[in-house]
């Protein structure tokens, strides 16, 4: 596994035998990053689900200005620690080795001044594909809460079969790119939900 473009182009990433991973394939994810372009320059981005954290790397070698890995089972967060170290990135970066929606509600109350506190621009949500529950929580979670800019991008790996809803609160989605039996789903955060409290006061 490398990372296919920017700063750490060519790099390789270490995987581990045993851990239960499937990580996005490189094909996949350069389709991801051309359609992100320069939205990744300068965002601040989540790698939600992140197994090796190939997803919040690449973002970081494209010039992202934070990412935040979430991986809750040990030894895989323990593997994106040591990518990380290897290519010796120590700044900008977090892992938070709990469960991801755990993880977004601690972001979600933590002040602006700690890193990767609000105005996150861009997540990548990529769960285990059966388990169709995180999908829903994690969305809906997003939908509702004030993590995301307004604006803001979710996007979401999913089997083929494996249908999601085209809206989530304030979520609309707004692109389905097909790959193989992998699809990402692309939603944007029309109106931030305090934005909309404060309308209706």
């Amino acid at each position: 596994m490398r990372i296919i473009a920017g700063k750490f182009r060519s790099r390789q990433l270490k995987t581990a035998k045993g851990l239960d991973l499937r990580p996005t394939s490189d094909r996949l994810r350069e389709t991801l990053f051309d359609i992100l372009g320069d939205l990744v320059v300068g965002s601040r981005f989540i790698d939600a689900f992140a197994g090796t954290g190939a997803v919040g790397i690449e973002a970081l070698s494209r010039g992202a200005k934070q990412v935040v890995f979430i991986e809750k089972h040990p030894a895989t967060a323990s593997l994106i620690k040591k990518n990380l170290a290897a290519l010796d990135i120590r700044e900008q970066v977090r892992v938070l080795p709990i469960d991801a929606l755990r993880a977004l509600q601690l972001l979600a109350t933590e002040p602006p001044s700690q890193p990767g506190a609000h105005a996150l621009d861009i997540l990548f949500l990529d769960p285990p594909y059966d388990q169709a529950s995180d999908y829903e929580r994690v969305l809906s979670f997003l939908g509702s809460a004030t993590l995301l800019s307004e604006g803001g991008l979710v996007i979401a790996e999913h089997r083929r079969k494996f249908q999601l809803p085209e809206v989530v609160e304030f979520l609309q989605r707004v692109r389905v790119l097909h790959q193989g039996d992998a699809v990402l789903s692309f939603y944007r955060l029309l109106k931030t939900p305090q934005a909309n409290d404060a309308a209706s006061q």
